[in-house]
């Protein structure tokens, strides 16, 4: 639609009437006739000379193009855009940051699939978080995984299905053999810290306890809620093996209770799955509707007519003038 941008500036159209009202025309005397003895003549002639005036009115052809032209010109002054349709930017509200453990135990074959078969723990996961990615499409998803260190593999993006092939490339043992949970926490944490949404939510699927941090999960955990990061945790391994191989529930209950979060355990693919549900229904979307009309100005065309009509009126009225000097000549 068209509009103007300074619709109050149209107090203006009046102002040529309050200037001629208010500013009369300068008048000036001036001798219309020089005769060194016009004194006399007019005393031979008995003459008492008087003042004339000689005042120059315009015609109506000047008069509506001048008030033609000046309306214009106020027109342009105040703006006139054309405004066009909406343009609505979605902006996501939540940074979900997905750390997966893929230590070497990941690939131990004791995860039972729907069809009753086992297979390896990283196969379940894979196909679980993918199709998690797939039903947050409204926020910005991240990938870490875990070994002996901690590897950015996606950093926060829209891009979801880039997220789903670095999960479906993920392989046991390429982070190292061990499980470094607190460098994990870590390394989110600084993620977390370049992003400017409201919500933080960080996802740690793990199958075994913590043996090659430098940073104790728990002090993690810590500095997590100072952050304002929520930390769900989500136990996949055997809480009954030993060694490396244990699943320390306690450590990632505490994580989870300490950053606001819930603690998962997830003992085939089918509760890994309703886990991961349950994740989706616990993080509503979240997302910011940004709208903006491009506005194209079009002040310069009120200006341009403007200046047409004043040309045209004077090129005419310069024409007619000239011919009606030829005609009486």
């Amino acid at each position: 639609m068209y509009q103007l941008d300074l619709p109050w500036l149209l107090v203006l159209l009046p102002l040529p009437l309050l200037v001629w009202w208010l500013a009369p025309a300068h008048r000036q005397a001036s001798a219309s006739v020089r005769l060194p003895f016009f004194a006399e003549v007019a005393q031979a002639a008995g003459v008492v000379p008087t003042e004339g005036s000689v005042v120059a009115r315009r015609s109506w052809p000047q008069l509506v193009c001048e008030a033609l032209a000046w309306c214009l010109i106020v027109v342009a002054l105040c703006r006139p855009q054309f405004v066009e349709p909406p343009i609505e930017k979605v902006e996501p509200q939540r940074d979900l940051l997905l750390a997966l453990d893929l230590s070497q135990s990941m690939d131990t074959k004791d995860f039972r699939s729907p069809d009753g078969s086992q297979e390896a723990r990283v196969a379940a996961v894979r196909q679980v978080v993918s199709d998690f990615v797939q039903r947050r499409p409204g926020d910005r998803i991240g990938l870490v995984a875990f070994g002996d260190a901690p590897y950015p593999l996606a950093p926060f993006t829209m891009d979801h299905p880039l997220v789903q092939e670095m999960i479906s490339n993920a392989l046991p043992g390429m982070a190292g053999p061990r499980t470094s949970l607190g460098d994990a926490l870590g390394l989110a944490i600084k993620m977390f810290e370049k992003t400017t949404v409201a919500d933080k939510v960080l996802i740690v699927l793990t199958d075994g306890n913590d043996t090659a941090s430098r940073m104790p999960p728990l002090k993690a955990a810590e500095i997590a809620k100072t952050k304002g990061v929520v930390v769900h945790t989500v136990g996949i391994g055997d809480p009954a093996a030993t060694g490396e191989d244990k699943l320390d529930t306690g450590t990632l209950q505490k994580i989870a209770e300490q950053t606001g979060g819930r603690y998962f355990f997830g003992a085939d693919q089918a509760q890994l799955t309703s886990i991961y549900e349950v994740l989706d229904r616990i993080t509503p979307a979240d997302q910011k509707n940004l709208s903006w009309r491009p506005r194209i100005e079009l002040f310069h065309l009120p200006l341009l007519a403007a200046a047409f009509v004043l040309g045209a009126y004077y090129v005419v009225s310069g024409s007619v003038s000239a011919f009606r000097r030829r005609v009486a000549g």
